[in-house]
């Protein structure tokens, strides 16, 4: 698929004559010229008047019991401000973004490294980071537990115990079996969202003895109500002002971050401004939950699955965070898009103290798309039948029964999507090629030799659940104001890079015919909008935007329908023109409104979800979203390096709302889960965080990033979602891992049962795959 991005010529709005808008076009972001120029503002660029410097003091232990905080020292520096510790935390109880667990500092015990206990306001950031540095603090040093097979047995890290959830799920007859078993244990690693900007914010101490925040939020009223709890203060008297937000995958700010900064402001009645450190980035905010799965796969001699038994265990790290949710997913999604008559699938979530898990792109369904698919690689193997067609025999499709016995009514297009990348040609094989010329794995100047290499052709794919579940109350406000031919959304809903505020406009100009809309900065002062993740600004931001924008366009066309004896359904507003069925009314938006301002205000609301019963059964999830992958790589079998050639993408999208920012949204997803399955991998032995900067940690670069292919993008519309479009970022992200995984085990022979792939797991059984043969 080819996608052709239209740009707005220097010095022009997006919506200037001749650049297309309206849903389906591909309308590029109104701030994406002032990115790439360097002059967009983020929190770290902020200023004012009277400016301190925050610096916060964080654990060098995993596991320790604190036994004195001295703050004298640090208290006598020239410069120093302020400093705080558990004992300035007035509020209720712990914040958390589900579970409240979590404390702003650390006070008997310490569960993680680089956890806060205490932090310093000072004249200059460097006066602040050396005050931090001259606190004391005592410490008697604990074992960690790190190992989450053993946070069973272990004594309790947390108050709340060691067990965040645990879930059994049982669909059908436990007892049934097939004439096929395959069996398998996988391990999934840590994998941080590794925004590139890291966290930074202002605090302004407000005159009513509130505070106001101005962070990179994709939760404003959920890090709002956090912070007034922990501050002793009235929601009214907290304010979350949302900066712009330089990359989200998930949850964006810590809370370790944020609340100190407040404080700190309420302390000196000054501002005060903290720019972490891309070392704190890693040490503070949430990871994907490193996982272990066992799994065994019952079928018929034909491969058709029987029943799927699966204990699928999440390191939650020190605080529950989102763990709860990430189980939900996992157990729920344990089989994938596959027909499963029977299943027996036990999940749990423990605390350990490694750094806290929390909220990445498809949280829970990555870690076991990754087990399913390498079980149906097994399953191919020991019946004798194609990976690709086995995987056919068993695909979902509406009307299905997920195994929470809740139905599939939403589009599942698995098998055309399967179909779709099956039959895409594959890359050419570089047998003509002379050497020096080969893309080795490794790169460029990789160390290995083109007779070591073998092709692998392997299969992916993903689903994931769309908004949130299991009672989560999903809604969101939003305004729409005309006023002398220029529209304004009023949203609470966080442009993070999903392209909502796009959106938005496109929206607007589609319902009411304006080209010049603007969507307005957000901040608490407005209605709740929810997080933005897995698609819920599309669907109930989205949703409220248009309800708003239908409002207006009654309010606009009501007049003019009395007057000429005919209702509004009648009148059509298209390129900034209203016009009546019949000819007899031709007349422009502009002189319709004829000076006057309209506005409306209009909520969404999905269909209300239940929680998993103690069975794990129940209606849980509003919709589900698809994408099957096809991964061709090549492995140089004798060092184990793996380079990615080609990933085919087919993904159900509901609709195709902006064709540009949905390309753009589903090779970042897949870029994001090849870091995955290969490079990224956030270690942490006996709990201590091993190089927390970008050298350490292998991000893939433009160099690493593969030849991506959309091959279909199925529109079969979602017909309770507004617009009937789907969530697109997450699904990419949980197919691709298994898909490279499962061209590894092609090339190879291996079993390839851990993420990311080390290269000892790369290397060839002495029954490799033909030479630079697909698979």
């Amino acid at each position: 698929m080819t996608n052709e991005t239209t740009e707005a010529p220097a010095g022009t709005a997006p919506e200037a004559e001749g650049i297309p808008h309206g849903l389906g076009s591909t309308l590029p972001s109104a701030e994406a010229r002032a990115k790439a120029e360097g002059t967009f503002p983020y929190a770290a660029d902020l200023w004012a008047e009277g400016l301190l410097w925050a610096a916060v003091l964080r654990s060098p232990h995993a596991h320790a019991r604190v036994l004195s905080i001295d703050t004298t020292h640090a208290r006598e520096m020239p410069g120093v401000r302020a400093i705080v510790t558990h004992e300035d935390v007035p509020g209720g109880p712990p914040s958390g973004h589900r579970t409240a667990d979590r404390p702003v500092f650390a006070s008997d015990i310490v569960r993680h490294h680089g956890e806060a206990l205490a932090a310093v306001a000072a004249d200059h950031p460097d006066t602040a980071r050396m005050a931090a540095a001259a606190i004391i603090v005592e410490y008697e040093i604990l074992e960690p537990v790190t190992d989450p097979e053993q946070s069973f047995g272990a004594e309790p890290l947390h108050p709340d115990g060691n067990l965040v959830r645990h879930i059994p799920l049982v669909h059908g007859d436990v007892d049934a079996q097939g004439e096929v078993v395959v069996e398998g244990l996988y391990r999934i690693g840590r994998q941080d969202p590794a925004p590139i900007g890291a966290e930074a914010g202002l605090a302004v101490p407000r005159p009513d003895g509130g505070v106001e925040l101005y962070i990179a939020s994709n939760d404003p009223h959920g890090d709002r109500d956090a912070a007034a709890a922990r501050y002793g203060l009235e929601p009214e008297r907290v304010k979350v002002v949302v900066t712009g937000v330089p990359g989200a995958t998930g949850d964006r700010e810590d809370p370790s971050f944020h609340l100190p900064l407040g404080l700190l402001a309420l302390h000196t009645g000054c501002p005060v401004k903290l720019t972490a450190t891309r070392e704190e980035s890693f040490l503070g905010h949430p990871h994907r939950h490193p996982t272990l799965l066992r799994y065994r796969h019952h079928a018929d001699a034909e491969g058709k699955l029987v029943k799927v038994e699966a204990q699928i265990l999440l390191d939650a790290g020190a605080y529950a965070d989102t763990s709860s949710d990430a189980l939900a997913a996992a157990v729920a999604f344990a089989c994938g898009p596959y027909v499963v008559p029977h299943a027996s699938i036990e999940g749990w979530a423990v605390r350990t103290n490694n750094p806290p898990s929390g909220h990445v792109r498809g949280e829970g369904a990555m870690q076991v798309c990754a087990a399913y698919e390498a079980q149906m690689d097994k399953l191919a193997k020991k019946v004798g039948a194609d990976p690709a067609e086995l995987r056919m025999r068993n695909v979902l499709a509406t009307g299905d029964v997920l195994p929470t016995g809740q139905p599939v009514t939403c589009p599942a297009p698995v098998a055309e999507l399967l179909d779709a990348v099956r039959e895409f040609p594959l890359p050419a094989l570089p047998k003509d090629t002379p050497e020096e010329d080969w893309l080795l794995p490794g790169g460029p100047e990789g160390a290995g030799e083109p007779g070591a290499v073998r092709r692998g052709v392997g299969y992916g794919i993903g689903m994931v659940h769309m908004l949130g579940a299991e009672g989560a109350d999903e809604v969101s406000t939003a305004t729409v104001k005309v006023h002398d031919g220029v529209a304004t959304v009023i949203c609470a809903a966080v442009e993070t890079g999903q392209g909502f505020a796009t959106l938005a406009r496109q929206i607007v100009q589609e319902t009411l015919g304006i080209d010049e809309v603007h969507v307005a900065p957000v901040d608490t002062d407005q209605p709740p909008a929810g997080p933005g993740c897995r698609g819920r600004h599309t669907w109930v931001s989205g949703g409220a935007v248009e309800r708003a924008a239908k409002m207006v366009r009654t309010q606009l066309l009501q007049p003019l329908a009395h007057k000429f004896g005919m209702s509004t359904e009648l009148l059509q507003i298209a390129d900034g023109k209203i016009t009546s069925y019949d000819g007899v009314l031709s007349t422009t938006v502009e002189e319709a409104m004829d000076g006057k301002e309209l506005w409306a205000t209009a909520q969404c609301r999905p269909h209300p979800t239940e929680p998993l019963d103690a069975q794990g059964q129940g209606d849980a999830f509003v919709g589900l979203a698809f994408c099957a992958i096809r991964a061709v790589v090549d492995v140089d079998i004798e060092i184990g390096s793996v380079r990615v050639v080609e990933l085919a993408v087919a993904q159900d999208v509901g609709r195709i709302l902006n064709p540009g920012q949905l390309a753009a949204r589903i090779e970042a997803g897949v870029t994001q889960g090849v870091g995955a399955a290969l490079t990224e991998n956030l270690r942490t032995p006996k709990g201590i965080v091993r190089r927390p900067d970008l050298t350490g940690y292998a991000l893939p670069t433009s160099l690493d990033a593969p030849d991506i292919r959309i091959v279909k993008l199925v529109e079969e519309r979602d017909v309770v979602a507004p617009f009937g479009a789907k969530a697109a970022s997450a699904a990419p992200v949980v197919a691709s891992p298994a898909a490279v995984a499962s061209a590894v085990r092609a090339a190879t022979g291996r079993p390839v049962n851990r993420l990311p792939i080390r290269p000892q797991a790369a290397v060839s059984t002495p029954d490799p795959a033909p030479v630079m043969e697909p698979q």
